[in-house]
């Protein structure tokens, strides 16, 4: 199988597409205006990169219906650590990012667009961007934003660029009501947005012929693991697990199982053709997410791996709420003890129990998404955690 190249077709190791090179590959700015972009989003049904999987024309149309002059931001954060895919995009393609934020911008009735980044590297590849466009006609500027796992939900954006800590909150107005300034404010993922520049140049009718006609066009899948060739790949959406790890340079050891969509993700065992896309993952109660695709090799502890993500993730909330501070430190202590066979039954118990009894209790998602990952790693490595139980690890016994 080879890689499809569209958003990453002119991506270079370690530098970035020049203005000059940007225009020579892909011409000048369409001038569409703001309704036929919607409407062209509309027909080509792009759905958002960045986790949730949105409809873009949705979205688009909820910030235009506000009575105020709407504001956009493009979401590079990437808080997922398995992710690398937003990074490339800003490191080696940056231009292909702005024109999506400048066409947003034009199709939700903005004047200004923030770009929000997390790496410095990415920081100053938009930075040299900006400076190669000083005739654009729309207000452009990138902001560094905080680096942590909660910082790129579209509410903590907001928060960071009202000046407030990069902290989230699922409390209404939501940002497309009142966002940034109070205004009503598009928040859309950087992928998302380089789509949508390559959509208003070529049209719905070309998108649509990659993926499936429930989520068509590409997508960006991080692949790392047991793989031989980590990094990034574009795919068709609807791509198999198992071409996805072929593109990767195949597998480095036997595989026991694959976390797909990161932290908040699921792990699936032994279903190597499952689609990649939001319809195709649905079946096993999970999404794509940021796309991400981690191999799990055998002899690697399933129950340690859960154990760990689910520790990061404790560490990582906002602070703000009892089912955070203190639920998911609770698990997290208990799955630690259960991996490290410090545990009885009466562990693994409680873990089931707390992980009916905290989501909907928190000030946003995240705990839900913890415990969503966590339920998933109950369902795939049942036998694993009763073996923690019984004082023996399969996985570590298999690798002796």
């Amino acid at each position: 199988m080879s890689e499809i190249a569209r958003v990453r077709a002119y991506t270079r190791t370690g530098e970035a597409l020049s203005h000059a090179e940007h225009f020579e590959r892909y011409g000048p700015l369409p001038e569409l205006q703001g309704d036929t972009i919607v409407a062209e989003l509309e027909r080509s049904g792009l759905r958002g990169r960045g986790g949730a999987a949105f409809p873009t024309a949705t979205k688009l149309r909820a910030v235009r219906a506000g009575r105020r002059r709407s504001l956009v931001v493009a979401n590079g954060a990437e808080g997922e650590p398995a992710s690398a895919k937003d990074k490339l995009l800003l490191s080696a393609t940056p231009h292909l990012v702005v024109d999506g934020a400048v066409l947003a911008a034009r199709a939700v009735g903005a004047r200004s667009a923030a770009i929000c980044v997390a790496d410095d590297a990415a920081l100053r590849s938009v930075q040299d961007a900006l400076a190669e466009r000083p005739g654009d006609p729309m207000d452009v500027n990138v902001f560094r934003v905080a680096n942590t796992y909660v910082s790129g939900e579209e509410s903590a954006l907001v928060h960071q660029l009202n000046g407030g800590p990069a902290k989230p909150t699922f409390v209404p107005p939501r940002p497309f009501q009142r966002g940034v300034r109070g205004r009503p404010t598009l928040v859309q993922n950087v992928e998302t947005l380089a789509h949508l520049a390559q959509i208003a140049r070529f049209g719905a009718d070309w998108f649509r012929e990659c993926g499936t006609d429930h989520d068509p066009g590409t997508t960006l899948v991080t692949v790392s693991g047991a793989v031989n060739a980590p990094g990034v790949y574009e795919v068709d959406c609807g791509t198999s697990l198992r071409d996805a790890v072929a593109l990767a340079g195949g597998q480095s050891a036997r595989l026991q199982a694959f976390l797909v969509g990161g932290c908040f993700g699921t792990w699936i065992r032994g279903a190597v053709d499952v689609p990649l896309c939001h319809s195709g993952l649905q079946a096993f109660g999970g999404s794509l997410g940021a796309g991400i695709v981690v191999a799990l090799a055998d002899g690697v502890c399933g129950v340690d791996q859960s154990a760990q993500i689910v520790r990061y993730l404790a560490d990582e909330s906002a602070g703000q709420c009892g089912p955070c501070v203190y639920g998911l430190d609770a698990i997290a202590r208990a799955s630690e003890d259960l991996a490290t066979g410090r545990a009885n039954e009466a562990a693994l118990a409680w873990i089931d129990r707390w992980c009916t009894q905290i989501p909907g209790r928190g000030a946003c998602h995240h705990p839900d998404g913890a415990v969503r990952f966590l339920r998933s790693a109950l369902d795939v490595f049942r036998h694993d955690f009763e073996a923690h139980v019984d004082g023996r690890c399969d996985a570590a016994r298999a690798m002796a």
